[in-house]
């Protein structure tokens, strides 16, 4: 097995961790969803399964299409059938209270001759029950929280053995630890007195400097920056939803992403007026002009983010976004991503921010949330709203 038994119970522990720590209230027969990319993860989902029951929760678990099937629904359906919602699906969210979401991909790639707008229909026509969700996270009825499992499919797309690749997910989350949850929560305390720091600060602008990139963004009004919640095993970043209107300048992706199938390789966009106006990319750059015009939000940002390396083990490209935009290394990593804001970084109560006061204060929306990694050596300076220019993030690590 690619993980210890021991392992397998400390990564549930982990994310039994993780799911409670923003709704720590979790009522008895409360539903919790444990889905699954493949089988391969059913160690981990059996494992979950059995600790959220000793809880007297309500437990589904879930496993998602095969590969083909997935490719078969793209391709031989038409506009009608892809827009589908299955019967029971919006009360099933309407009712759920927890998800953990186990990636374990079989493919990577079984949808990079698909045409994304096919794509596209399907995301926009689910919209709404990622918007149920993200309703009942706004009043505490809902959390989740997400992890990887290791596959062969990631791990021959980041150029390592399998049983390598598994320990980068050990090593990461703090498997061999004695007690990783234990861990966790001291990371969870520095990263709070981390974020207090950011927020003392006041910040107007940043200004994001590498070989390759010199990108500026307005933080905005009414901000608070998040990062090490509990909804990402691991999570190290620290991050915000900008004001996508204030973005200017060149941003570049030295790090390759997969999405939707498709690899995305020297991915660079230059912004002007808050839009991504030019694309292009060593590879994959047809479907990244396409990607970033399904919707109007689609060319511009919705997260801006910074790993310290005090925090994150990681160090190898993993193919899976979930660690590489964790990425830690020499010099860290920064993020954007291109689509979608989070409503949890407004500095208010989210049930307040209404479609109008998004728009207002600049939080982007989208169909998309597409995470772009740079790790190259960088310096992040910031305007300071009294006119001050202070260094916040500098070889890999925040200046507090």
């Amino acid at each position: 097995m690619l993980l210890t038994n021991s392992q397998i119970d400390k990564y549930a522990d982990v994310l039994v961790w993780g799911l409670c720590l923003e709704r720590p209230k979790f009522k008895r027969y409360d539903t919790v969803l444990v889905r699954m990319d493949s089988a391969a993860a059913l160690p981990l989902g059996e494992a979950v399964h059995r600790k959220l029951l000793d809880r007297r929760l309500n437990v589904i678990l879930r496993i998602l299409s095969s590969p083909t099937a997935e490719k078969d629904f793209y391709t031989r359906t038409d506009s009608r059938q892809r827009r589908f919602i299955r019967p029971g699906e919006r009360e099933l969210f309407e009712g759920l209270n927890g998800l953990v979401a186990i990636r374990a991909p079989m493919s990577l790639t079984h949808l990079k001759d698909v045409d994304p707008t096919r794509l596209g229909e399907t995301v926009l026509a689910r919209k709404f029950l990622r918007d149920v969700l993200d309703a009942r996270e706004d009043r505490g009825a809902f959390s989740w929280t997400l992890c990887s499992w290791p596959t062969e499919e990631p791990a021959r797309n980041a150029r390592l053995p399998l049983k390598t690749f598994a320990a980068q997910i050990a090593r990461a989350c703090f498997l061999d630890d004695k007690d990783p949850v234990g861990r966790w929560k001291s990371i969870y305390r520095e990263a709070l007195e981390l974020k207090k720091w950011l927020k003392s600060l006041r910040l107007d602008t940043v200004r994001l400097r590498s070989r390759s990139m010199d990108l500026e963004v307005r933080v905005g009004e009414r901000r608070k920056f998040q990062g090490v919640s509990g909804r990402n095993i691991p999570s190290f970043e620290i991050f915000t939803s900008p004001d996508w209107r204030g973005t200017r300048g060149t941003y570049f992706s030295n790090l390759p992403s997969f999405r939707n199938g498709n690899y995305v390789k020297g991915l660079r966009l230059e912004f002007k007026d808050g839009k991504a106006v030019k694309v292009s990319a060593q590879a994959g750059e047809a479907f990244s002009r396409k990607t970033l015009a399904l919707d109007p939000g689609a060319s511009a940002i919705g997260e801006l983010s910074l790993t310290d390396v005090r925090f994150s083990r990681i160090d190898r490209f993993m193919a899976d976004t979930l660690f590489d935009e964790n990425f830690g290394g020499a010099y860290g990593n920064c993020h954007l991503a291109m689509g979608n804001s989070y409503a949890d970084t407004f500095d208010g109560d989210p049930r307040r921010l209404t479609k109008a006061l998004k728009r207002s204060l600049g939080f982007n929306g989208s169909s998309i949330h597409w995470d772009i990694v740079n790790t190259e050596e960088k310096t992040v300076t910031a305007r300071l709203r009294g006119g001050r220019t202070v260094t916040v993030y500098e070889k890999g690590r925040f200046k507090y």
